[in-house]
């Protein structure tokens, strides 16, 4: 075989790169990254913060930021104005919600004592998990307070403490330092059909959530008289009412007041009353609905009526002494003026109203738990 027809070796030996070419590359090449992300990251600040097809986006974040302790961060979204503006937007767009005079009527089904008194079912939607809880007979709901007085109380130790069924968190509080003193409502508490809290402080009216004496669910604005007059039972302060007269109130999403864990409380014609919870805050879990998914889920199920009760931290569901839900409080589960609660036999459950003789406005809202 001829030498020439093998393949024949280079003797000319090929440099190999220096480390200090090496380097050269890599930090170009991490330049043009860097300088590829820093133009995305204009070119998507600019899209965000100016472009009308972001201004849902924008508010959407604005308005789940104003439902947290964080509420002043929506300025750098909106702008300080523009978080003014929201917010006063808001509170008015609430206040019509509850006027329109409410003509919904009760009619039991016969059957209604053969069906179990509370009934619990999973509920999922986009980015959000949680529970729908229905008590076919509304005469078995009662307003739970706590047992002490300078402090709230959670929603498991009512449930314990009283006996109860089932429960879930009820009306706002004042909550200065975010940790949940829970003892100073917001607005009214009534509980047996007496006025047990009037912090109203002058005003003449108050949004209400809660039940007469017949268990026809009541929501809506009316004056301390317009209640009395009306014989209702057991009621906190709480807006936005979401359904009247079997309507849904809420437009679309983007009035549905951003995204955050839910609590609502809605009845269908035949009297059930219908409990929505909804998780939030827990991105590989629930991240939360706005108000909208909350009213379709409620008209959904029936609901005639329906209202907003407080959400957040406090929404938790209770069901045998147990927590169904996943609550987001960073502390545990809150300790609260007021909760919802079952009963099978409600006429035996006495509440003591642990304010009275107190003024509201000299509560500390902020003084620390005793318990």
């Amino acid at each position: 075989m001829s030498t020439s027809s093998l393949p024949q070796r280079s003797t000319v030996r090929k440099k190999k790169p220096t480390k200090k070419r090496k380097k050269r590359g890599f930090f170009r090449t991490l330049s043009k990254v860097f300088l590829f992300c820093f133009i995305l990251l204009i070119a998507g600040g600019g899209w965000f913060y100016f472009a009308p097809s972001a201004k849902n986006l924008r508010y959407s974040i604005a308005d789940t930021l104003i439902t947290t302790q964080h509420r002043y961060m929506a300025k750098y979204i909106i702008g300080e104005d523009g978080l003014k503006e929201r917010v006063t937007e808001y509170s008015s767009l609430f206040e019509e919600m509850g006027v329109e005079k409410d003509t919904h009527t009760i009619t039991p089904e016969p059957e209604v004592k053969e069906k179990p008194l509370v009934e619990i079912e999973n509920v999922s939607g986009t980015g959000y998990s949680g529970y729908v809880m229905i008590v076919n007979d509304p005469t078995k709901v009662r307003l739970g307070i706590p047992d002490k007085v300078g402090s709230g109380e959670k929603v498991t130790s009512m449930v314990k403490r009283t006996g109860a069924i089932a429960g879930v968190n009820g009306g706002g509080f004042a909550d200065p330092n975010w940790k949940g003193n829970g003892f100073k409502p917001i607005g009214i508490v009534i509980s047996q059909g007496k006025l047990y809290y009037n912090g109203l402080g002058g005003k003449e009216s108050t949004q209400i959530v809660g039940l007469d004496k017949q268990g026809k669910m009541v929501a809506g604005n009316y004056t301390l008289d317009e209640i009395s007059k009306m014989g209702v039972q057991e009621a906190v302060t709480f807006s936005p009412r979401l359904i009247v007269n079997g309507k849904g109130l809420i437009k679309n999403a983007a009035e549905g007041w951003g995204i955050a864990p839910r609590t609502a409380m809605g009845q269908r014609a035949d009297g059930a009353i219908i409990f929505v919870v909804i998780d939030g805050r827990q991105p590989t879990y629930s991240i939360g609905a706005n108000l909208y998914d909350v009213q379709q889920i409620l008209l959904k199920h029936g609901a005639v009526i329906a209202a907003n009760l407080d959400g957040g931290s406090s929404t938790v569901l209770v069901k045998d002494n147990e927590i169904m839900n996943k609550p987001s409080s960073q502390y545990g589960e809150r300790y609260l003026p007021t909760a919802f609660l079952v009963f099978e036999n409600p006429e035996q459950v006495d509440m003591p109203n642990i304010w009275k003789g107190l003024d509201p406005s000299k509560i500390d809202a902020a003084k620390k738990r005793t318990r």
